[in-house]
């Protein structure tokens, strides 16, 4: 693996360039490697991925004892963000023994060539997923006009998020069978069964593309219907591993998503308009 992107016929959709499903055998993974300009970020749905990089030494992680950004093994509800900006070498491995590591990877291209290679981590509560749509990726609060002051001290536009330097907004969240959630369109995040209950965040109004993923967490049997509420009649009924490609949509309106399978449907959105500067 090099760090490059493979070319398929799905990437590139608003800020968002790809998304994989990864399932990594114990004892193996991605050996080091260099990326640049993406931004890169891990989400974990089963088992153990341990990060390194080019800055830290190995055998000097702190294992998230002495910050909210520095821990380097995660598991569940861990969601790890990295600047590839001027250049890092990282590797993701499965270091555990006998169980496989299960995790969404998720490329994105930043607003801004050249930035100052970082990471972040931060855990995702499974209560407040099975409340709504939790908001987990917000555009950095400065935005294009950072400065290093900013860049340093990582402020984002949703509190409790990661910031990532793009008009992207993620979200994810847990729904029970028969039960709704609803995405404000516009990094708004949603409330529990259909209600809104955030405010929209974002800075470009029109010609957002939503993508709508559900991880293969339930052997099958959890499904989603997804529409946007009062646009038209149009759905779409996912199942797991399925991804829906939502355009024609701008802030403020409210993408509806329903559980509809035989168990709890994990889903995770994403929001974007791709901004280049």
């Amino acid at each position: 693996m090099d760090g490059s992107i493979p070319i398929t016929p799905f990437q590139n959709f608003g800020a968002l360039r790809i998304l994989n499903e990864d399932r990594v055998a114990p004892q193996t993974g991605f050996p080091t490697h260099p990326h640049r300009d993406a931004e890169i970020f891990s989400y974990i749905l089963s088992g153990e991925l341990t990060h390194r990089d080019s800055m830290v030494t190995k055998g000097q992680e702190s294992n998230g004892t002495s910050g909210k950004d520095d821990f380097y093994r995660m598991k569940r509800g861990d969601v790890q963000f990295t600047t590839g900006g001027k250049g890092i070498a990282h590797s993701e491995q499965n270091e555990h023994p006998n169980s496989w590591v299960h995790f969404l990877q998720i490329w994105a291209t930043p607003w801004k060539r050249g930035l100052t290679p970082r990471y972040h981590t931060r855990t995702f509560s499974e209560a407040a997923k099975r409340q709504g749509f939790t908001p987990i990726l917000s555009p950095l609060k400065a935005w294009f006009s950072a400065t290093a002051a900013d860049e340093k001290e990582a402020v984002p536009t949703i509190e409790g998020t990661i910031p990532i330097h793009a008009d992207l907004f993620m979200g994810a969240g847990l729904i029970g069978v028969g039960r709704k959630f609803g995405w404000v369109v516009g990094g708004g995040g949603g409330g529990g069964d259909g209600k809104d209950d955030g405010a929209v965040k974002v800075r470009a109004k029109e010609g957002r593309k939503v993508y709508v993923h559900v991880p293969m967490m339930k052997e099958g049997k959890a499904s989603v219907r997804v529409w946007v509420e009062g646009k038209s009649d149009e759905e779409a009924v996912l199942g797991e591993g399925d991804g829906a490609f939502v355009e024609g949509v701008e802030v403020g309106d409210v993408l509806e998503v329903e559980s509809i399978g035989e168990e709890e449907a994990e889903v995770v959105v994403l929001d974007s308009t791709l901004v280049v500067i």
